[in-house]
């Protein structure tokens, strides 16, 4: 699937009609779906319990909590994006701690166009986080797979009387005669010597 063509999941946590009835539109267009709407932090926990979601905005403050730990825990624990949307005067304080915590900020009022623009970059986020995770995930699957062949070698090393080197060759040339991955190959001797 490719970006442009990507479905972002929203939940809208704010406990202001007039805001939600703005914003909700927004998300009309087949982009973005389902998009939640709850009036509470503990009603969005609940929610995200069940479900995750790409974006999460929350309009602060609101009736159980401000939304800021909420915020920060959005960004913390996954490749979310947060947007916290807060009073004017308070802005300028709440973003600089929140900055630092990947949690996007937006002053009240906004216009429509300005909140267009935020979700449009909310998606981009979303997108380039998705690709860090990946490369995350990858370099994990080969570190993992370094761990393995390094505790073939041994195995070969204590059971073959092989060195090293002979160890390291010995698990590519299986690998390649036996169309196996390195890391099968791995598995496949510490099955054998492990």
């Amino acid at each position: 699937m490719t970006p442009a063509s990507r479905i972002y999941s929203v939940l809208l946590v704010s406990a202001s009609e007039k805001l939600n009835s703005a914003i909700v539109p927004m998300f009309n267009g087949g982009r973005f779906d389902p998009v939640t709407e709850v009036s509470s932090v503990a009603a969005a926990q609940r929610i995200m319990s069940e479900r995750d979601y790409d974006i999460v905005i929350i309009n602060s403050p609101l009736p159980d909590d401000f939304g800021r730990k909420f915020a920060v825990d959005i960004c913390t624990e996954s490749e979310r994006v947060a947007l916290l949307l807060v009073k004017n005067e308070m802005y300028d304080d709440i973003n600089l701690s929140m900055t630092s915590r990947g949690v996007l900020v937006a002053r009240r009022p906004l216009s429509l166009t300005v909140m267009q623009q935020l979700i449009d970059s909310m998606c981009s986020v979303r997108e380039r986080l998705r690709a860090i995770g990946k490369k995350t995930v990858s370099l994990e699957d080969k570190m993992e797979e370094i761990r393995l062949v390094n505790r073939a070698k041994w195995a070969l090393i204590k059971s073959c009387s092989m060195t090293e080197d002979e160890a390291h060759r010995y698990i590519q040339k299986q690998a390649m005669d036996l169309c196996l991955s390195k890391k099968e190959t791995a598995e496949n001797i510490l099955k054998t010597y492990g």
